[in-house]
């Protein structure tokens, strides 16, 4: 596979960063792997380095939409032709990736997304167990996105990505919604790009804490309704104000006439 970064957000994640990496390295030999690293205060960076893998770190904790951006805008600045994400913690296999990464070089589609939600995901009859809480809210999430992407999403959450180059641009912008992964999907889909969402099994969280729980989870997905349908007119103002923005450091820095 030629020229794939794998890149991983990762905070605080010093525990299970390791067997991530590992993974990555036995079933990717070829890729290289990144882990941003989003001000983490524990000893996340150096545990990174030490298992193989470069590193970019954030001077504070900036947030997973900076993390994903950041990933993606690596890989295009420094010239992949392919480009993966796994989480840190623990949930994704480097293995499912991999058969990912190879639909997408293969010109299969641009963009394929791991799913665990699709009737044949899971493994030797194991399927992703959902809480409640998460049942209910990804129900409700498949009827908003298809009424918003035109196509059925069965896992509009899922941080599994695959992306060739033509992607790469799209997602390395700044993301301006707290759901980072929505957000990503609109903008895919939107452009017209070929996207597929593939069944993968993915294991329990290993360490730390679902954020998909209790009121949390309620607010999870009021926030991704707002993302499906207002996330447009929240680009739209950021981009007048790049311009606005723009506009006004050329004018300070335009010479003044001398009144001489």
């Amino acid at each position: 596979m030629p020229g794939i970064l794998v890149f991983i957000p990762a905070w605080n994640e010093e525990a299970s960063l390791p067997a991530v990496i590992a993974d990555c390295h036995a079933e990717l030999p070829d890729a290289d792997v990144l882990v941003i690293d989003d001000g983490s205060t524990d000893a996340t960076p150096q545990v990174a380095r030490d298992h193989g893998a470069d590193v970019v770190s954030f001077p504070h904790n900036r947030g997973l939409r900076a993390g994903i951006a950041e990933g993606y805008r690596q890989a295009l600045e420094r010239g992949y032709d392919y480009c993966g994400r796994l989480d840190a913690d623990g949930q994704h296999l480097a293995s499912e990736l991999k058969r990912m990464l190879e639909l997408v070089t293969s010109d299969e589609c641009d963009v394929a997304v791991g799913s665990r939600f699709l009737p044949e995901s899971g493994t030797d009859g194991q399927r992703y167990k959902p809480t409640p809480e998460r049942l209910v809210g990804t129900s409700l999430l498949r009827l908003l996105m298809r009424l918003r992407l035109g196509q059925p999403i069965s896992d509009g959450t899922s941080g599994l990505y695959a992306v060739d180059q033509k992607a790469l641009e799209l997602l390395a912008d700044d993301y301006l919604c707290e759901a980072p992964e929505v957000e990503a999907l609109m903008r895919i889909t939107d452009a017209k790009l070929r996207l597929v969402e593939v069944p993968v099994h993915m294991r329990a969280r290993e360490h730390g804490e679902s954020s998909f729980h209790g009121r949390r989870a309620v607010e999870l997905v009021v926030t991704i309704g707002l993302t499906l349908f207002a996330a447009k007119l929240l680009r739209q103002r950021h981009e007048h104000r790049q311009r606005r923005d723009i506009k006004r450091v050329l004018r300070a820095a335009r010479p003044r006439p001398s009144r001489w």
